[in-house]
């Protein structure tokens, strides 16, 4: 057979060959000269019924009709090597991969084209280890690849493991004397970027004989992916340099590595030239060019560029919906998802997650559960990035076992959704929920990430377990993530909210980087242990390192000056946020100077403050407010701030009631008392209880007033009669009007010694070493009565005695407290 078509070819040598696409009737060719025939014959070795069936076979392809053309071809008598070569192509582009295979495995003669569709299949479904073996196969068999055969192969590296089969392909083509052919060299270029071995790729740009845009594109974009964004543009430079027209890919490439080099300069001169070159036309450019803008948070320029744009995309939807979003403009999203909604996009390309990450940021459960709809109907709920999103909606707005039912429905349960479902709980205030989810991740054999040491932490912060935060330590030292500034930062605010600043200065100083959030966290540290000198120098420190505060910064260095009566200096640092910085100064800024003026009893320019606010006076001012009246006897203020608070249509807690309760305990006013706790009865608030709580061998002991539920009720009854007798010696008079009741002097003061904190203060003397520190948390603010007691404690015992209340940190040593009694 191969003789016979050898022969014709070689009669059909001087024919003049028709140019007509197509064939009309019935196929005739004749061998005498000056004869016209169709060049697609040759093919089908001059058989008319084959190529009147690959005629048909083709046809039917094009029009997508592929069972009739299967029918086709198993009909046909005699197949050739077109013939099978068209049903691999047509398997291969319907993603059957396994039919292409099984009809290549039969085939008995193969050409170069035939391995090269199939290898093709491979390379584009992501089967890169496939489409390697399959070329070994071809090259056992005994077919040379030609140079569309090596492109089509190299298309498909695009993984770091790769590597290894990448330099063996590089080897045939040097063999074979195709390194001289620019589309191969261009493809081993992009194949070595995308296995990040630049090295690799820069070498053989250099020594390439011709280069053009394609090899310049696919090495600038392999810099940008692999943060060599210098290098990046350098390249792009030559490149106009040597008269090479960029196209879309070139900018895109480049753009990326502005948003690396945080270069908005770079951008605008790019978006001109872009201009200038007319790529604002080209979608994928000025999609490009948006992202950029948005990722530099210019959202005015960048939606002025999503208006001007004269073709848009689902993509430029979904960029400029994700820019309003990360800037907080939720009404702005949600507009503009209005208007996506009446296009014709594919729905399920949407941006249904970051969507519903509006709905999880304002706790707005119906939003969500209409996008969770949304995201149903177009079937995109399945993709695992709307998953994780629907979990973390679910979970942050305390809907827990919507969240868990999904979590549980999630194709892949990745330390992504687990992540969101522990923070969802620790968020809540759910610690031991979240740390007992963090336990069955880690059964499961999934490992954590940052954020979920993040999260983590949190817990362990918020539960002062420093045992477990230590045992959390070792995990992100052993996983590697101790160089990331996330986990670093919160083993930084759990080490401080522990009470223990010496580990917390430590974990700063091992930082091999800093950013402003671990500045953010040290100051933060300072300010919450109560030491306003550490947390002023801090920042000061930050700024002579170059880094500019932002509104995190501000906010801890006031949240000190309150605490440690630093007026003067709480109000230079508000005057410095108000006109020599950038930063809009937000509510908590103003609540926190609030606190700074009325905690050292300047009520007037408190007030003062509240009038020319740019907003009205919320629950958290008028309560500081109310507290600080209680310190400072200010009853006339202090009702004027609870009538304020008693008014609003919702309160947090029971704080102004028990607040105002107390004022008029404090001076004898029961009537008025039993009239408050009366309206608060009628509104439903309740008082919350308080407790206190120890650690002792990694174990949460927690009391609450006149606690006898503990095991070691009786020991602890004991020390505390033992420490009352010792504190009577040392001239402690206990303050009675801490106990808020109508009672008798003596039942008042002996109702003191049983307060929840010096239940677990007697608990942790009896049950740890004589030398040991301890460390108690409780709750609610701990009263006037309690703090002088344990400064006389310490002093009996010998002991430093650290407790964290809802207010602050109290380091009490040798008879005094670090707050300096006032708090």
């Amino acid at each position: 057979m191969t003789a016979f078509r050898s022969n014709l070819i070689k009669q059909c040598a001087s024919l003049r060959v028709s140019e007509s696409p197509k064939l009309k009737g019935l196929l005739c060719f004749h061998l005498n000269p000056p004869s016209f025939i169709d060049a697609r014959i040759i093919k089908t070795g001059f058989d008319p019924n084959t190529y009147r069936s690959n005629f048909q076979l083709k046809n039917l392809l094009k029009r997508g009709e592929l069972s009739r053309a299967q029918k086709v071809f198993e009909q046909m008598p005699q197949k050739n090597t077109f013939s099978v070569n068209l049903m691999i192509s047509s398997y291969v582009n319907c993603g059957n991969l396994s039919k292409a295979r099984e009809l290549l495995d039969s085939m008995v003669e193969r050409t170069a084209v035939t391995w090269t569709i199939l290898i093709g299949g491979y390379s584009q479904a992501g089967q890169y280890r496939e489409a390697f073996k399959l070329y070994a196969e071809m090259h056992r068999w005994g077919t040379k690849p030609d140079y569309v055969t090596f492109a089509t192969l190299l298309s498909g590296c695009s993984n770091v493991d790769a590597t290894k089969e990448v330099v063996q392909v590089h080897s045939h083509i040097l063999k074979l004397g195709y390194h001289t052919t620019l589309m191969v060299c261009n493809s081993l270029v992009d194949s070595y970027c995308k296995s990040h071995c630049l090295d690799f790729a820069f070498r053989l740009f250099k020594e390439m004989p011709e280069r053009d845009a394609v090899t310049f594109n696919a090495l600038i974009t392999g810099y940008s992916k692999d943060g060599l964004n210098e290098g990046a543009i350098n390249l792009f430079a030559e490149m106009q340099n040597l008269g090479y027209k960029p196209s879309e890919f070139t900018f895109a490439a480049v753009l990326c590595a502005g948003i690396s080099l945080d270069d908005i300069v770079l951008g605008q001169q790019v978006h001109g030239f872009v201009v200038k070159t007319n790529f604002v036309w080209n979608v994928f450019v000025g999609n490009a060019l948006l992202d950029f803008y948005s990722k530099h948070d210019y959202v005015v320029e960048a939606r002025k560029l999503f208006d001007e744009m004269p073709e848009l995309d689902c993509i430029s939807y979904n960029i400029i919906i994700s820019s309003y979003v990360w800037d907080g403009l939720f009404k702005e999203a949600l507009d503009l998802f209005r208007e996506l909604q009446l296009t014709k996009y594919d729905r399920k390309q949407f941006p249904f997650a970051t969507m519903l990450s509006i709905a999880a940021n304002t706790l707005n459960i119906n939003v969500g559960r209409q996008i969770h709809s949304q995201a149903i109907v177009a079937t995109a709920d399945s993709e695992s990035q709307v998953g994780n999103s629907l979990v973390d909606m679910y979970g942050k707005c305390g809907r827990y076992t919507e969240a868990r039912s999904i979590f549980a429905s999630l194709a892949d349960r990745s330390t992504v959704p687990w992540t969101a479902l522990i923070s969802a709980y620790i968020q809540k205030g759910l610690h031991e929920e979240g740390l007992e989810l963090y336990n069955e991740m880690r059964r499961g054999n999934v490992s954590p990430d940052q954020a979920t040491f993040a999260s983590i932490l949190r817990a362990s912060a918020n539960l002062a377990s420093l045992s477990l935060g230590k045992q959390l330590h070792s995990s992100v030292i052993r996983l590697g993530f101790i160089c990331n500034v996330f986990p670093a930062s919160a083993l930084l605010d759990m080490y401080a909210k522990c009470g223990s600043m010496k580990d917390a200065l430590q974990t700063f100083q091992e930082m091999p980087k800093r950013n402003i959030v671990c500045w953010n966290a040290l100051i933060s540290a300072y300010a919450q242990n109560g030491d306003g000198k550490g947390t002023l120098r801090s920042f000061e420190w930050m700024v002579q390192s170059g880094f500019a505060p932002d509104s995190v910064s501000f906010l801890s260095v006031l949240t000190a000056c309150s605490h440690c009566g630093l007026v003067e200096e709480g109000l230079h640092y508000f005057n410095s946020l108000m006109h020599n910085s950038n930063i809009v100064p937000k509510r908590e800024h103003y609540a926190s100077m609030v606190d700074v003026l009325c905690r050292s009893g300047r009520f007037d320019e408190a007030e003062e403050l509240m009038a020319r606010m740019p907003f009205e006076p919320d629950e958290i001012m008028w309560s500081s407010v109310l507290n600080s009246c209680r310190i400072h006897k200010n009853q006339e203020l202090a009702e004027r701030a609870a009538n304020r608070l008693f008014n609003m249509a919702e309160l947090r807690d029971a704080a102004a009631y028990v607040n105002m309760s107390n004022i008029y305990a404090e001076t004898g006013e029961w009537e008025s008392l039993r009239e408050v706790k009366k309206a608060m009865r009628e509104r439903g608030v309740r008082k919350v209880t308080a407790y206190s709580w120890v650690e002792i061998k990694h174990k949460i002991h927690v009391f609450t007033v006149n606690d006898n539920s503990h095991p070691e009720s009786g020991k602890i009854m004991s020390k505390i009669d033992e420490l009352g007798k010792e504190m009577e010696k040392e001239g402690y008079k206990a303050d009675a009007s801490c106990a808020l009741h109508n009672e008798d002097e003596e039942i008042k003061v002996e109702s003191l010694k049983y307060h929840s904190e010096r239940l677990a203060i007697a608990f942790a003397l009896i049950s740890t070493p004589e030398d040991s520190p301890i460390v108690v948390m409780k709750n609610l603010r701990a009263c006037t009565d309690c703090h002088a007691a344990i400064k006389v404690i310490t002093k009996i015992v010998g002991r430093e005695i650290t407790v964290r209340d809802s207010s602050r940190f109290h380091h009490f040593r040798d008879g005094l407290c670090s707050c300096g009694d006032f708090w």
